[in-house]
């Protein structure tokens, strides 16, 4: 994986081949700081990175200069590869091995930016879950956004109408405000 910008733009991260993700493409990512380029100011930004995998975003996130970034997986070998790699680049970046529903239920810190990439077998109840848990337990801060990668083969319109999506192949970006959940 590559990182696109910031401080430590063009850096090449190997993962291990044993983690059990799917990395967002480049240009998804490149989409996704482009969008929130034009929304927010970075280094103001405190960011969760939930299904963090192999921490791809949140590498992008702290290249940018972000606040605060924690990154949230239940495999212990993601968060080790994400620990190991923000150490050897320095980057603000506080990694924890825990479950999603587990870590917004018990939480006690609120976000800018929500990004989830759950895996593509999520059930359109999944997806509703999360977000559910996002507002019921108020971690997302007043003109905050939760932005979930899924699979083309889900919508979130109907869940909620003010959701935004953008396509791209086989992946859509949704974009839900503070205001709209």
């Amino acid at each position: 994986m590559r990182i696109i910008s910031g401080t430590k733009k063009s850096i090449f991260i190997k993962a291990p081949k044993n983690l059990p993700v799917r990395p967002t493409t480049d240009k998804v990512k490149e989409s996704l700081f482009n969008i929130i380029s034009n929304k927010f100011n970075f280094n103001e930004l405190v960011v969760l990175d939930l299904f963090a995998g192999t921490g791809n975003i949140s590498y992008e996130f702290a290249s940018r200069g972000c606040s605060k970034i924690l990154s949230v997986d239940n495999n212990y070998n993601c968060i080790k590869f994400i620990n190991k790699t923000a150490s050897d680049y320095d980057f603000n970046i506080q990694a924890k091995n825990i479950d999603y529903k587990k870590y917004i239920i018990n939480g006690k810190e609120s976000f800018d930016i929500i990004f989830a990439d759950p895996p593509y077998i999520f059930s359109i109840k999944q997806y509703i879950e999360l977000i559910d848990l996002i507002k019921k337990n108020n971690i997302l801060r007043d003109k905050g956004e939760v932005i979930i990668e899924h699979s083309s083969k889900i919508t979130l319109l109907d869940y909620n109408s003010n959701t935004e999506e953008r396509k791209y192949g086989s992946s859509i970006l949704s974009i839900i405000k503070k205001a709209s959940l």
